[in-house]
């Protein structure tokens, strides 16, 4: 059964602005509703999603957790998936082939922080594809030893770099995350100690990944991109569309157009935020913050279950 959206719920959006700090390349739709499906950007967005809604039963969706399912907070340990996007990812998780969450988090954290248990069915990746949860069931690999040596050698590395009153280090145990949000001045703060945390990791064998202002050490080969591609398969799906916000998600990106580029239809969504510029020209489809991807769901759901 086809699922094609009729006209009317398909709105070109080219009418509203461009967010701060987005880019001019995109823009936002800040009005889809239930049933009411915005358009993509580009022609490859469009035939991906497309795609998605002719097939859904062979398609892949993905989304990242935080400033995708829940909105971005001071504290990480207080962030919670909106009601409503869980209310969609329930909608929408038994209507199409996989429903996954890939987040940098542990896999567990998501699911409580998010009630993923409350999704029969959904996949959740933790530590950037590392953990695989599934049905109550969850798979992980040893930390690799590098990161007991970063662990130990951290705090000397910050007292040495003058590291600003508000920085704090959240242990994720696969990766630790140097997060400078509640310094006076977290972007002043975060250049601080880019140099230092580079070093540290290529002295330990890990990765520095920047993000939301925070510097991320983790395993090499912890990479949403990677990730996304394996959960995509070598049979091939009839759509894989991934939603994220952060830079942190530039590889799951990148690996949608690198499979488009091999003839699989796919859609980059951004969780749009003025505090990172720059992905929205990476993507084919933005949208305003977690509200519109809760938005953007909830519509998919409402037009395949018609």
């Amino acid at each position: 059964m086809s699922h094609d959206p009729a006209p009317h719920d398909m709105r070109d959006t080219s009418d509203n602005g461009p967010r701060s700090g987005l880019g001019a390349g995109r823009r936002i739709d800040r009005d889809a509703g239930p049933g009411r499906l915005p358009v993509p950007a580009t022609a490859e967005g469009r035939a991906g999603l497309a795609a998605l809604l002719e097939d859904p039963g062979r398609a892949l969706i993905a989304v990242d957790f935080d400033g995708t399912l829940a909105p971005i907070v001071p504290d990480p340990a207080q962030a919670r998936a909106l009601p409503a996007a869980v209310a969609a990812l329930r909608s929408l998780t038994p209507l199409v082939g996989t429903m996954a969450v890939l987040t940098g988090r542990p896999a567990l954290t998501a699911v409580e922080y998010g009630s993923l248990d409350q999704v029969p069915g959904i996949v959740v990746l933790g530590h950037y594809g590392r953990q695989r949860w599934h049905d109550g069931e969850l798979v992980t690999p040893p930390p690799p030893e590098g990161l007991a040596v970063a662990r130990e050698r951290l705090p000397a590395v910050l007292a040495d770099a003058a590291a600003p009153d508000g920085t704090w280090v959240e242990d994720k145990t696969d990766a630790l995350a140097v997060h400078t949000r509640r310094a006076a001045d977290p972007a002043a703060a975060l250049e601080r100690l880019r140099a230092p945390l580079l070093r540290l990791a290529a002295e330990t064998g890990l990765r520095a990944e920047p993000g939301r202002l925070v510097i991320e050490l983790r395993p090499p080969g912890a990479d949403k991109g990677i990730a996304l591609v394996e959960l995509a398969g070598a049979d091939g799906r009839s759509s894989v569309m991934f939603c994220g916000d952060d830079l942190g998600d530039r590889p799951a990106f990148s690996a949608v157009r690198q499979l488009r580029a091999t003839g699989q239809p796919g859609l980059g969504v951004c969780s749009g935020s003025a505090e990172v510029a720059g992905l929205a020209d990476e993507v084919d489809l933005v949208v305003d913050g977690p509200e519109g991807v809760a938005g953007l769901l909830g519509a998919i759901a409402a037009v395949l279950g018609r």
